[in-house]
């Protein structure tokens, strides 16, 4: 058994001792129990209590891991006395009681020559009061979606699970969901998890909201305190999608046993948990819904929903479309009646969005010239030939198995599109080998992007396929004319193959530039694969780009 150092028992024997008696326990935590204490509601453990139950007042008080022993009790009761809660003086107790007789047992073992008496009863009435009073808090707590909408709002919260906008919307592309409806007129809807991280749809209540939002994280330069003021700056009601491994329990607070099977079965199905909040400056965030906050969560999805079903394969196109559609939906107060509810893509506000992106990437540019990214074209050779394409997956086996270079790609990544979407880039075997070493001496590719850029002079746009190296640099790999039907069609399917695989891509470099295999190269012309991520022009922050022509 471990005990207390020397110096630390001289430290609590130096403490005055009152003559209190104090009780101390281990309880386990119920989900209910853990939010009434407003803790993280991903804990799932034990609480560790120690109060003085001669003055009647909570001492300590940890939240533990359940395969945490006893040494978690002592480390609370230390704190207990050392630096107490509320106003109460560091002390030390005449006794102590417990109800578990292993833990009294340890206790006088550790405890030694404090000249404390540590006892055991089969009942502590004070902590079981204020375990009582947590229970009576949680109990009392309200759901977290109203338990008359809750069935309708987790059956639409899943179908625009299956419907997955975010493959081919990206945060910058609003959706405006006009519903006139109780006090919201319309909610500008921003949908998350194209980058595969977080998914879900933020609903804000203004236009001002959603844009002063993107302001400040574009200006907030990963600075943690920055990030979650304009966190909590927002005026927005959200759903988000946790993919945990196991469904919590009770979710949503106390439900009807149809409800929380009906939950079961969907986490079943999907894999995914829906969570609903709201989010306001002088409220800050609250994961509960309101009556008429879930009315309008509720009509807003179902019109969604609808719009996703008719209008999703045209929103996969490159150009963000203009589409609008009228719905009636089912008021969920009167069955009777309908609510008229328009929704809309807003392509203006979505170019604004992205030019505030760019143009806060160019102001930091111009701030520190010296670190402003630079597009380079002197590691691709020029004469090379590069396409766009898919690999079948079973070849992306054997070449990874036999391909002389081979960078394997930060993490794993579904292989649910119909092949792994890869760049290639075929020119001479040296200058193929002088690319690959190329790439090696800065580190390895990190991603692989297109970028908008012109030729004002030849009034030309451009797709610019760039290549992001470990180091930093910018490398210009190819230019595809913007407006070419063949290279529309190839980039929309890129883009699609890159949100199957969560945004990993690959670059394949080959020899072969001339004859029959140029375009076409064999297994044994492959010489290098490198497996990276897929970025957006906002994600790389250049900005649309200018050809400038250079004077002598």
């Amino acid at each position: 058994m471990t005990a207390l150092n020397r110096s630390t028992r001289h430290r609590l024997q130096k403490l005055r001792q009152v003559p209190s008696v104090w009780e101390g326990d281990r309880r386990m935590l119920t989900p209910t129990l853990t939010a009434s204490l407003e803790a993280d509601t991903d804990v799932r453990g034990d609480c560790v209590l120690w109060v003085d139950g001669t003055e009647g007042l909570v001492r300590a008080m940890d939240l533990v891991a359940p395969e945490m022993g006893h040494e978690a009790v002592v480390r609370t009761l230390l704190r207990a006395m050392e630096n107490p809660h509320s106003s109460a003086r560091p002390a030390r107790p005449q006794k102590i009681v417990v109800r578990d007789r292993e833990l009294q047992f340890f206790l006088r073992g550790v405890l030694q020559e404090l000249d404390i008496v540590i006892d055991y009863e089969p009942e502590l009435p004070l902590i079981d009061e204020i375990f009582h009073e947590f229970q009576e808090v949680a109990n009392n707590r309200p759901p977290q979606i109203p338990a008359e909408l809750m069935e309708d709002i987790l059956k639409v919260a899943y179908e625009i699970w299956q419907d997955a906008p975010w493959e081919v919307l990206d945060e910058e592309k609003i959706v405006a969901v006009e519903l006139n409806y109780g006090d919201v007129e319309t909610l500008y809807v921003s949908i998350l998890g194209m980058l595969g991280m977080e998914y879900g749809l933020l609903m804000y209540r203004s236009l001002d909201s959603l844009k002063q939002f993107r302001h400040r994280v574009l200006m907030a330069e990963d600075s943690p305190k920055q990030l979650e003021g304009a966190f909590l700056a927002q005026d927005c009601l959200f759903i988000t999608y946790d993919q945990s491994s196991e469904l919590a329990e009770e979710p949503f607070g106390a439900g009807s046993s149809e409800v929380q099977a009906a939950i079961a079965s969907y986490f079943a199905e999907t894999g995914v948990q829906p969570s609903f909040g709201n989010l306001h400056p002088l409220e800050g965030m609250r994961p509960v819904l309101y009556d008429d906050e879930a009315i309008a969560v509720l009509v807003a999805l179902q019109a969604m929903h609808r719009f996703f079903q008719q209008h999703l394969p045209q929103l996969e196109q490159d150009a963000f479309p203009v589409l609008s559609n009228r719905y009636r939906i089912a008021n969920p107060t009167d069955a009777k009646k309908k609510i008229s509810v328009k929704v809309s893509t807003m392509p203006e506000l979505a170019e604004e969005l992205f030019e505030m992106s760019a143009e806060v990437a160019l102001q930091e540019g111009a701030l520190d010239l010296e670190t402003a990214p630079i597009l380079r074209d002197d590691l691709v050779p020029g004469d090379s030939f590069y396409s766009l394409g898919a690999m079948p997956w079973e070849v992306l086996e054997l070449l990874r198995a036999g391909v002389k270079v081979h960078q394997a790609a930060e993490a794993e990544f579904p292989a649910e599109a119909d092949g792994f979407p890869v760049i290639l880039i075929q020119t001479s075997r040296p200058k193929a080998m002088a690319l690959i070493e190329g790439l090696q001496a800065a580190g390895g590719l990190e991603a692989i992007c297109f970028n908008p850029g012109s030729d004002p002079f030849a009034n030309q746009h451009y797709d610019l396929g760039v290549l992001q190296t470990k180091n930093g640099e910018l490398h210009l790999f190819g230019e595809f004319v913007e407006d070419d039907p063949v290279h529309i069609q190839a980039r929309q399917k890129w883009d699609q193959r890159c949100k199957k695989t969560k945004g990993y891509c690959g670059l394949v470099i080959a020899r072969g530039l001339k004859g029959a295999s140029r375009g076409n190269p064999g297994f044994n012309d492959m010489l290098a694969l490198f497996e990276a991520r897929s970025l957006s022009p906002g994600d790389l922050g250049l900005g649309p780009l200018e050809l400038v022509p250079q004077f002598e």
